[in-house]
């Protein structure tokens, strides 16, 4: 009896360890299929914000090759029967695409145009940065659109979360504010005196 316990106990130590490891090739599939990407409609020839269906990407990546097709898209669900077409740009480059990436690629390097603070980490979840745009107000880029993140980074200036909401303080309650003797640019940018301006805002 004692062999024969020792032998069913090994072989269910292999298949719960079998299983496991199937589970963790699985969630890592899912993680690299998961989150919103950018691609240009073929028809329309302009930016959408496209998902795919990561659980059934990560099943087939595991068993069989893994076959793309989407989960939703903003031109949905009037143009849900597309050929998805767009996944070709998705294939080509999944990493590059993800919306994540495209903003963490925007701040990279960059300061805060108020207060100057270089932006390191970003932080997705806790105090997103924003973007100064020509209306000269600050927005979290987490609350625009998706697809309109790459023609707004085109014409705005990074803001981090600080500075953010000062700005919305001083935009929703000016009568609570007093400035102190500084300058401020052409977009309300802080420019303290004796210090040169370092970035040429647009008008």
């Amino acid at each position: 009896m004692f062999p024969m316990n020792s032998i069913l106990v090994a072989a269910l130590v292999l298949i719960l360890g079998y299983l496991g490891y199937e589970w963790v090739q699985f969630a890592r599939e899912w993680l690299r299929y998961r989150g919103k990407r950018l691609a240009t409609c073929p028809e329309t020839k302009q930016t959408v914000a496209v998902e795919l269906d990561a659980v059934d990407a990560a099943r087939q990546a595991r068993w069989g090759g893994a076959k793309l097709h989407l989960q939703d898209c903003t031109r949905w669900p009037e143009r849900k029967d597309c050929g998805q077409e767009c996944l070709s740009q998705v294939q080509a480059d999944p990493e590059g695409c993800l919306v994540r990436n495209t903003v963490a690629k925007f701040y990279k390097g960059e300061r805060c145009v108020f207060c100057q603070t270089p932006f390191g980490e970003l932080q997705w979840h806790d105090h997103p940065p924003a973007l100064l745009g020509a209306d000269r107000k600050t927005h979290l880029w987490s609350e625009l659109p998706a697809e309109k993140l790459p023609e707004t980074f085109a014409t705005s200036w990074p803001v981090c979360w600080n500075c953010h909401i000062a700005e919305a303080f001083r935009r929703e309650h000016p009568e609570l504010v007093v400035d102190r003797p500084w300058q401020r640019g052409a977009m309300g940018e802080i420019l303290p005196q004796g210090r040169e301006k370092k970035q040429t805002l647009p008008m």
